[in-house]
């Protein structure tokens, strides 16, 4: 026969039904406050559309997540996987994922009964008592004692498995965080690659202009000196010359501004990228055809939304938490245990030892601090609720602005690839001139400046749609791992 059935066996039946009582009660007890209903609906129309407002061309296919790949640009590709990998938001993220998992267990496992164990061996010597004086055998008493003991508070009301939904909300709302933190971070990176890529390309028109500008200088100095050109000539061409290099700088610093900000992205020391990243390079064009999704999509996708619709869940789990305090919490103790003066008659029956009870506590007199707490909880939920709408509405307004960028941008490239195009014309045509001798040096030199400031305008309008392209897929909530 085991000890577990020697006990039960053992223990009067007016403790046993004692104790069934509560238990049975808890097993057919409520849950109180209101029950999680979903988000509200916000601007249904807009989110039940096939399409965005203003997506243009662009195709309702579900968008790639991954979606710096259909840039091709290898380098940009392992600097996103390096960020991911190390960055320190992200590492930061993923904690508070891993703390709010651990209160969801902690908050589970306040269901369960606390238990706790307990032996003891004790000798003595020259003992008395009030009542008999000196203990026969000269005062000498051993005592040895083993008792297992439990409380366990039974969730009536459901205040606890309140607390355990509004920790489960919590923890996956951190996990939409973490997704968000992944989502800025794959930006930020692609932003400054591109911004990089670009800051390259114009020192490189810029001192190629400087160049040609120099050359126009000279020219004219010569000519000046010969009697056809005058002082305001050549003040105006060293004047355009000084401003044009006088922009070189800028733009150097900020190539290393951008180079440090993608080494501490991928969580390196400044300068450590310059090897790798010093060669310029064109910045990466975005394909012709891009998909977005729609409105609903977007707000599945988007974790930002998703985390406001758990933290709405989880502050109305905390109404039915606060509300459960007006209940009664009843919790059931029990201590089984065995006392001898005989460590080898320790097990006996006759040593067995028992106490167990149906504890009440209420505070009928605090009702108005708990109601207080309720409404609390209430007004919270309703800040919740708002924030959600917020959310929503902000992420729309993203997206709908970004694609409207987009859009603007495209034609923007068009229409100064159209200029570039004819400033190539001219270029052309003015060389035949000076071939054929009918136009100077000077003249042909004016229209390459020109050439080459086309050139800058278009590689930057290039540019500038790419981080319109970045700043489209950020809005649309992309570039988030699934856990």
């Amino acid at each position: 026969m085991s000890l577990t059935h020697q006990i039960l066996t053992r223990m009067p039946r007016q403790l046993i039904a004692g104790l069934a009582v509560p238990l049975a009660l808890a097993l057919a007890g409520c849950v109180v406050g209101p029950n999680y209903a979903g988000p509200p609906a916000v601007v249904p129309k807009a989110i039940e559309a096939p399409a965005f407002q203003r997506a243009g061309d662009a195709s309702n296919a579900a968008p790639q997540a991954r979606w710096w790949t259909v840039l091709n640009d290898p380098e940009l590709d392992s600097l996103i996987e390096a960020a991911l990998a190390a960055s320190p938001d992200a590492a930061a993220a993923q904690a508070r994922v891993r703390q709010a998992r651990a209160g969801l267990r902690q908050q589970k496992a306040a269901l369960l009964p606390t238990t706790s164990t307990t032996a003891l061996a004790l000798g003595s010597q020259g003992l008395t008592t009030v009542l008999t004086g000196p203990v026969p055998g000269g005062g000498a008493l051993d005592l040895y004692s083993v008792g297992f003991d439990a409380t366990w508070e039974l969730d009536l009301f459901g205040g606890q498995a309140r607390a355990v939904e509004g920790a489960r909300a919590q923890a996956k709302a951190y996990q939409d965080d973490l997704e968000g933190a992944e989502v800025s971070l794959t930006a930020d990176v692609a932003q400054a690659y591109v911004e990089l890529r670009d800051d390259q390309q114009q020192l490189a028109l810029s001192q190629r202009n400087a160049e040609i500008e120099a050359k126009m200088l000279d020219l004219t100095q010569r000519r000046r000196a010969g009697g056809a050109a005058s002082d305001l000539d050549v003040e105006r061409l060293n004047t355009q010359l000084q401003n044009t290099r006088a922009n070189l700088a800028p733009l150097s610093a900020e190539i290393v501004a951008q180079l440090n900000r993608l080494a501490v992205l991928t969580a390196q020391a400044p300068g450590a990228l310059d090897a790798q990243l010093q060669t310029p390079a064109q910045p990466p064009a975005p394909p012709e055809k891009i998909a977005v999704g729609d409105p609903g999509a977007l707000l599945r996708q988007r974790p930002d939304v998703r985390a406001a619709e758990r933290r709405l869940a989880q502050q109305n789990a905390l109404i039915g938490q606060r509300t459960a305090d007006l209940f009664p919490k009843v919790s059931i103790l029990g201590d089984v245990g065995f006392m001898s003066t005989d460590p080898t008659h320790l097990l006996d029956g006759g040593s067995l030892t028992y106490a167990g009870a149906p504890v009440l506590q209420w505070s009928p007199f605090d009702f108005g601090r708990v109601r207080a707490k309720i409404g609390q909880a209430r007004a919270e939920r309703d800040v919740a609720e708002a924030s959600y709408r917020k959310t929503v509405l902000e992420a729309l307004e993203d997206a709908e602005t970004s694609l409207a960028r987009y859009a603007r941008q495209r034609d923007s490239v068009i229409s100064l690839e159209r200029v570039k195009a004819s400033a190539d014309r001219a270029a052309a045509l003015e060389n035949l001139r000076v071939q054929g001798g009918t136009a100077a040096l000077t003249d042909m030199l004016d229209v390459e400046s020109r050439r080459v400031e086309a050139d800058l305008g278009v590689e930057q309008a290039k540019a500038r749609l790419t981080l319109d392209f970045i700043a489209l897929q950020k809005s649309l909530g992309l570039g988030w791992r699934p856990s």
